[in-house]
């Protein structure tokens, strides 16, 4: 039988709509003002005409951005750190996680107090840049993947989609002789898309966005990630250019933050665009790793 909603509860909804839609607004004109003074002229974005639309449309902004070596380098390091991160990530935590997951083996619980007291205590800063330059990992992109390998909400999140499985399969397996590499290649590994798609999500988003990290502990241009190499051209007031270049010609339509703002939107499109064919999983696996039945 449907009822009929409450005058309360269409009320609750209204708000709801009103507040989900503001504050998508809040999060979306931003992002369409960048996008538009990274396609306006010097003397739109000076003269601050542009708001949500291109003013004088020009590309000079985004040839500059795609003729400079040391963003396409620095575009290249993230991509680097973000696949192989994120692969390190997701081994890393299942390797923790199925573990103390299972009820046979012992000393799970102190493994999980350990992991439980980092989340709560963490290293200063100094200590942590003593470890890596004892470690000999400073200007090393090492340095942006090993120390982060296993984030503990991850690892809680996974280790409770873990406890989900049914005993009976791991059984099943060894049963069937399987090893427990074999069974977690085969039986588990398969079985936990939706958790490994969206924790997969988490680890990539950091990895894409790394700031602090390469800021700390790497001093060579070369290894800078975008995310730096964006925050030193944000900072510079001079938006130097070679005259031999095609783009010396339109210096006069060209401005530093145009540059900078079509900087920013070639830093955010790559995982705005991978986000929504992950997203079925995404939300499968919140909710499936996150609940314990």
């Amino acid at each position: 039988m449907n009822r009929k909603p409450t005058a309360g509860w269409q009320t609750f909804n209204v708000f709801n709509v009103l507040f989900l839609t503001l504050l998508s607004l809040a999060m979306l004109l931003p992002f369409l003002n960048v996008l538009a003074q990274s396609f306006s002229s010097s003397e739109a974005i000076v003269t601050g005409k542009v708001l949500f639309l291109p003013v004088e449309f020009t590309s000079i902004n985004y040839q500059y951005v795609f003729s400079d070596a040391a963003i396409w380098r620095s575009f290249g390091v993230t991509v680097y750190i973000t696949i192989v991160g994120t692969l390190i990530n997701l081994i890393a935590t299942a390797s923790l996680a199925y573990p103390v997951s299972r009820p046979e083996y012992a000393g799970r619980n102190a493994i999980v107090i350990m992991v439980l007291i980092t989340m709560v205590f963490s290293a200063p800063l100094i200590p942590n840049f003593i470890l890596m330059k004892n470690l000999h990992l400073t200007n090393s992109l090492w340095a942006l993947l090993l120390p982060g390998a296993i984030s503990a909400f991850n690892f809680f999140v996974m280790r409770s989609f873990f406890l989900q499985l049914p005993s009976e399969l791991i059984d099943s397996g060894r049963i069937d002789g399987c090893s427990e590499l074999r069974m977690i290649w085969s039986i588990v590994l398969p079985l936990s898309k939706p958790v490994m798609a969206s924790l997969g999500i988490f680890y990539a988003v950091g990895h894409w966005n790394t700031y602090q990290n390469a800021l700390y502990y790497i001093n060579k241009p070369a290894l800078w990630p975008l995310q730096v190499k964006l925050r030193q051209l944000i900072a510079s007031e001079d938006i130097s250019i070679d005259p031999n270049s095609s783009q010396f010609s339109g210096l006069a339509h060209m401005d530093p933050e145009g540059i900078k703002m079509a900087t920013i939107i070639i830093a955010t499109i790559p995982i705005i665009l991978i986000y929504p064919f992950l997203q079925r999983h995404f939300v499968k696996g919140m909710m499936v790793g996150s609940v314990k039945s």
